[in-house]
Formats: structure tokens, C-alpha cells, sequence
């Protein structure tokens, strides 16, 4: 397979790192989205997350307006909005004003998680729509609101109708991968943090796609994390951000994104440290020749359309770097 003509995007939380401020994050993925522009990136998406101090990100649709204001070209959407955290018909709304706004620039990525924890969840819901089962039906009636209005249809999405913006369904599991398929809509699977379902839920998909008005034939992107430096030894210490984070996460611990360490073995326990490699096993991390093999690897392992890279590397310099060396090494 050509990997040449296989588009790069990025995906951005936001992140709020040990010794900063939520200021200099959002100041650090403005940034980081105008490096990603000058460097041959198509998309750069954010993801709604909620209650989580080392996540900026959960206004969202907010966020992506500043950075629509910041770059002149690259796509800009969400890797995703939590739709059953919201009315359908905001959403629309709100893309809506994103593509008015930024017109033929905009995405939108659906998931159904909530991004967050329970109690926050019923904080942002008040009436939970029966833990995302309620998805497929959601789903649909956002895509009336984003659809030409009917004659004689009284309610309607001002801006959003008719703008047709590109509809993209976020998975972890094969349940967004068949939904996805049956409404011929492109997949994006979340391999970053999923890994086990990778290779079912595109199987999935594309043994069920049916052809669309918006997608005749299936779509997959993989998101992926990666971390690049000049060296390998420079990129296995970066990453320790990313496995900190990981160990964090499966601890319960809510703290700002850690500063990498020399000393991964003193942190966690041998279990501990089997089940974060485990559930990062799909992560690239290394110089341009390593992170090059391993994105072709994936996208020999999945026949990915395009893929896209998430990172949790500390330093915003670094960060900007990483993604730099990952295109150089990618397109050239």
C-alpha cells in the first residue's frame, strides 16, 4: 500500500501541564494548530471532556472558533462532541455557526461516551438519555436539524440547515463501527486509549457499510498516539508523560499532565505497569525512521484511510516539534 497519498490530522485536548495554566493551554494548542497548518495537516480536531484538570477542552465548539480565527486553512472539528451530553438541535446550531463562520472547513465527530465521570455526567444531562443508548435516535435528528428544511418544517437549526457539514461517527467498541456503517458515514476509531476492538470494529464496518449521499465507500481513520524526537532515547523519555497519565488514569488520580521522569520503574507496580503498556500498545513512539515504520504498520494492520495522532508530551516546544518530525517524515 502507498502510505504517500494517506492524509495526516491531529487530534488536541488541550492540555494542561504541570506548572501552567489553562491559558497558556489554550495559547499552546493555537499554536500547535498553526505549526500543524504549515505542516501539511488536514484536520485539526479537539475533544469534549468534562471535570478533568488536565483537559481545556470542554467548551468545545468554543475553543474551535478561536482556533478557526488563528489558522486560514486546515479543518477544524471535533474528535468529538458527546452527543448525548446535548440537544441535537445545539449542536447543530453550533457547527452550524463554526461552518458560517469558517465555510468548508468544518467537522463534525460524534461520540456517545460522555467524557467525563458519572456525577459530572448528571450535572451536564439532568435527564440522562439512558446512557448513550439513546445515540442512533440522536444521531438522526441531527442530522434532520443539519439537513434542507422540509416544507412546513417549524423547527430548524438557524445557522446549521442545509450546510451539509461532514458527519463523522467516534468509536471504541464495534457498536459506533456497525452504526457507522449503516448510515454511510466515515469511522473514526480510537485506538489511542482502545486498542483490543481496533481490528474487529473496522472489520465491522466494512463488511457492513452501506453506501450513502454523503460516503460511497467506507472510511476509516485511526487515531493513534505518538511522540517524536530527534532521538530515540529523547522520545522514550518524552513518552513518560503519556505512561504517567495512563498509570493516573487507571488510579483514579486527577492531576495536571506530569513533567516526563527518569524513573517510570519507581512509580508503578509490575501489574500496573502491564496493563498501561498493554492499553498503549498500539503507541508510536521514536525518531522519524521508528515513527515512520510504526504509522505504516498500522496502516498495513487496518488499510486506514487516514490517521490521526494524538500526544501527551509536557513541554509545548516539544509537542510542536514532535508533529513536525511525524509529517516530515510522513509526506517526504
Amino acid at each position: 500500500m502507498n502510505t504517500t497519498n494517506i492524509p495526516l490530522s491531529l487530534l488536541d485536548l488541550a492540555p494542561v501541564t504541570e506548572g501552567h495554566s489553562l491559558t497558556d493551554a489554550i495559547t499552546n494548542s493555537v499554536r500547535l494548530a498553526q505549526a500543524a497548518e504549515a505542516a501539511g495537516y488536514q484536520r485539526f480536531w479537539m475533544a469534549e471532556h468534562h471535570n478533568m484538570v488536565d483537559i481545556a477542552s470542554a467548551a468545545t465548539a468554543v475553543l474551535l472558533s478561536h482556533i478557526g480565527a488563528k489558522t486560514r486553512k486546515i479543518r477544524i472539528g471535533a474528535g468529538g462532541i458527546m452527543l448525548p451530553n446535548h440537544a441535537p438541535l445545539v449542536v447543530a446550531e453550533q457547527f452550524g455557526t463554526l461552518e458560517t463562520l469558517y465555510p468548508g472547513r468544518v467537522d463534525l465527530g460524534l461520540g456517545r461516551a460522555p467524557g467525563t465521570d458519572y456525577e459530572t455526567l448528571q450535572a451536564l444531562r439532568r435527564e440522562s438519555r439512558a446512557k448513550g443508548l439513546a445515540f442512533p435516535e440522536m444521531l438522526n435528528e441531527l442530522q434532520y436539524y443539519l439537513s434542507v428544511p422540509r416544507p412546513g418544517q417549524r423547527i430548524m437549526a438557524v445557522p446549521g440547515a442545509g450546510l451539509h457539514i461532514p458527519l463523522w461517527l467516534l468509536g471504541s467498541s464495534t457498536f459506533s463501527a456497525q452504526l457507522a456503517a449503516e448510515k454511510g458515514l466515515p469511522l473514526v476509531f480510537a485506538s489511542h486509549f482502545a486498542p483490543d476492538a481496533m481490528l474487529a470494529a473496522v472489520d465491522t464496518y466494512r463488511s457492513g457499510f452501506m453506501p450513502s449521499e454523503t460516503l460511497e465507500q467506507p472510511y476509516v481513520m485511526i487515531c493513534v498516539n505518538v511522540v517524536a524526537a530527534e532521538t530515540q532515547q529523547q522520545a522514550d523519555h518524552l513518552a513518560t508523560t503519556e505512561l504517567q497519565k495512563f498509570l493516573n488514569l487507571g488510579r483514579g488520580i486527577e492531576k495536571k499532565l506530569p513533567k516526563p521522569t527518569s524513573a517510570m520503574d519507581s512509580l508503578w507496580h509490575p501489574a500496573e505497569a502491564r496493563r498501561v503498556l498493554n492499553q498503549l500498545r498500539e503507541s508510536v513512539w521514536g525518531n522519524a525512521e521508528v515513527v515512520r515504520a510504526g504509522l505504516n504498520d498500522l496502516v498495513r494492520r487496518t488499510g486506514a484511510d487516514e490517521i490521526m495522532v494524538n500526544s501527551w508530551i509536557h513541554d509545548a516546544e516539544a509537542r510542536i516539534r514532535s508533529h513536525q518530525i511525524i509529517a516530515d517524515c510522513w509526506y517526504n
